[in-house]
């Protein structure tokens, strides 16, 4: 037997015998969409954070309005860790069509909290049951039967409280913060927590060995969502423009980025110094975005994979004319609709390369929510310092979900708002050429419509042209135009955000991941230092184009093993593009790609069968 699978044993083997398993385990709530599960998510997960303990959530949900199963995974974890867990210990199983499988994927000593009526005990006695009448208890406190769906998801909450330890104090102060300004729909539901704990208290002996206990891991710490986190980037940022199509996973995007707006770039007389436009789809909102980036406006939008795929033509009018915009891509499952609501990194290449001919783009890389806000932040600056679209490319996985992170800081540098030139500019220069490279740094200089000199105006073209912005065919200006574009994104690796590196010397094997994959990533590593002695350097790409680091970082090691969230090996296809072609054969690969979020458990277990341990 491996290693490791003598440490799962043994692990297992610990659980088997009821010893204390603290503040080290999953939960899945199982229930139906559309049945208000989410605020009793909420607070359970709130309430755990609120014992001071390290915790994060994930909700798996179908594409449907309402009616279809849907799963939320809270995972505690005393050393930190935040990814997704291959299998939780404790279900809630709240949904009756799925209750007898959700059951039977519970790990020996695991634990099931069930509506007494599905008697789920009867297809496991290797699990600890504790059978609870919802219905019954529901009814009881809540007289509206239109209200009892919702309310019964808090006794749930009452129930799983009392059995792992969780203070009541603490839970009642997550029902409070869920229903601030609602003292009556407060009252309802925290009297819903309690009959469920009074029940659990007064019926169920303790029997699992799972508890929360109090720790001081959270102390300064907040919990947010990735879109949200992109929104207050935006806002930050000073955008003024947006304009959207709604899509799944993208739309708490610009839904945050308003709000915020609404709240704090309003005049005291009540006039909005914003815009925000719903367009009738993707490819009139990233036209729209082009056109205020020209205007001088900081613009953005947000989408999914196939709103990219329609953005491709405007995309391509942005890098050949030289528009800023942002673009917030959160990515899912494809080609075409795809699973709506299932996490994937596979729009890397086609962002990269959007658009016909020869394109190239920067793409931002964020790992975690607090990059989400910084990197969103940054792609504003970017944008107009080097006169194209920016991307940020997230994901369902960090988008959609509840992350805790270190507070955001407050951004105190100027905005970079790139080369414009004003009228007195020009007064000195006598005048300008658009698209001439006067800097060595390949970006020409711009005005902004309205600058009232008679040398400022210039035509802005989709169409060949020369560095003055003339209409031209000639192979010369074709060539010499694509040849300084093709610098300009050479001169952007040293402006994009450079790379986490993680790295001792003498170490022959190295790891390379993006986005949310780092979460998974990070504890793989410390289950690879444990269970099989194996040390390895780690490197987080947070931008394309790569950072002169990642060429270094793989010319160190004998191996480099790309991890990452799609079946084609996007980013180990960029590298290969991107290295020196000596380095290109000591890249292999780790993939993941049926919609789940990858978990720690399945790099070190691909890992270990690639080296052969």
């Amino acid at each position: 037997m491996a290693t490791g699978d003598l440490a799962l044993g043994q692990q297992q083997g610990e659980r088997n015998a009821h010893e204390r398993v603290v503040n080290d385990f999953s939960i899945n709530v199982a229930t139906v969409n559309g049945s208000g599960s989410q605020s009793a998510n909420s607070v359970l997960l709130k309430s755990i954070f609120g014992m001071g303990v390290p915790v994060s959530g994930k909700n798996l949900f179908p594409s449907n309005i309402a009616g279809l199963p849907t799963w939320y995974t809270i995972r505690a974890s005393r050393d930190g860790y935040v990814a997704r867990k291959r299998t939780a210990e404790v279900l809630v199983a709240l949904n009756p069509e799925t209750a007898k499988e959700d059951v039977l994927v519970l790990p020996p000593g695991g634990v099931v909290f069930f509506e007494e009526s599905l008697n789920l005990g009867e297809y496991r006695d290797d699990v600890v049951c504790y059978p609870v009448p919802f219905d019954k208890l529901t009814a009881s406190i809540c007289p509206e039967a239109k209200l009892r769906k919702l309310v019964r998801n808090m006794i749930y909450v009452g129930v799983v409280a009392e059995l792992l330890g969780i203070d009541l104090t603490i839970v009642e102060k997550g029902v409070r913060k869920q229903f601030a300004k609602k003292q009556k729909v407060f009252d309802l539901n925290f009297g819903a927590v309690k009959a469920g704990w009074e029940y659990a208290a007064e019926n169920l002996a303790k029997r699992d060995p799972f508890f929360i206990e109090p720790m001081d891991k959270t102390a300064g710490k907040i919990i947010v969502d990735g879109n949200a986190a992109c929104g207050m980037g935006a806002v930050f940022a000073g955008v003024t423009v947006v304009a959207w199509y709604p899509i799944t996973p993208s739309t708490s995007v610009v839904e945050a980025t308003t709000d915020l707006l609404k709240k704090f770039r309003v005049t005291p007389e009540g006039k909005a110094t914003f815009a925000v436009v719903q367009a009738e789809d993707e490819l009139a909102a990233i036209g729209m975005v082009l056109g205020a980036g020209w205007a001088g406006a900081r613009s953005m939008t947000a989408t999914s994979g196939p709103g990219i795929s329609l953005m491709a033509e405007f995309s391509g009018l942005g890098y050949w004319a030289e528009l800023p915009g942002v673009i917030v891509n959160v990515q899912r499952v494809g080609p075409s609709t795809g699973l709506p609501t299932r996490t994937a990194q596979a729009d890397l290449l086609s962002t990269a390369f959007l658009s016909h001919g020869d394109t190239k783009h920067v793409v931002l890389l964020p790992g975690n929510v607090k990059e989400c806000f910084e990197l969103t932040y940054a792609a504003f600056d970017l944008a107009e310092r080097l006169q194209t679209p920016i991307f940020v490319l997230s994901d369902l996985e960090l988008g959609m979900n509840n992350w805790m992170s270190e507070p955001f800081e407050y951004p105190t540098k100027p905005y970079d708002r790139g080369k414009v030139l004003t009228a007195e500019d020009l007064d000195r220069l006598g005048g300008f050429a658009r698209y001439r490279d006067v800097d060595g740094d390949a970006i020409g200089y711009r005005t902004l419509p309205g600058t009232k000199h008679p040398k400022a105006a210039y035509f802005t073209r989709g169409s060949g042209h020369n560095d003055e912005a003339k209409y031209s065919e000639k192979p010369e200006d074709y060539t010499g135009m694509m040849d300084r574009l093709a610098r300009k994104f050479e001169n952007a690796r040293t402006l994009v955000p450079a790379p986490v590196v993680v790295r001792n010397d003498g170490n022959k094997v190295g790891f390379i991941a993006w986005g949310s994959t780092d979460f998974a990533m990070q504890e793989s590593l410390d289950q690879l230092r444990k269970e099989y002695g194996v040390e390895a350097d780690y490197l987080r790409v947070r931008a394309y184009p790569f950072a002169k680091e990642v060429q270094a970082f793989v010319a160190a090691h004998e191996r480099v093993y790309v991890v990452e969230q799609n079946r084609d090996a996007q980013t180990a296809s960029l590298l290969k593009l991107d290295l020196d072609a000596e380095l290109v054969t000591k890249l292999r690969s780790i993939l993941h790609y049926n919609g789940l979020p990858i978990d720690a458990r399945t790099i070190t277990e691909a890992f270990v069968a690639k080296e052969g341990l």
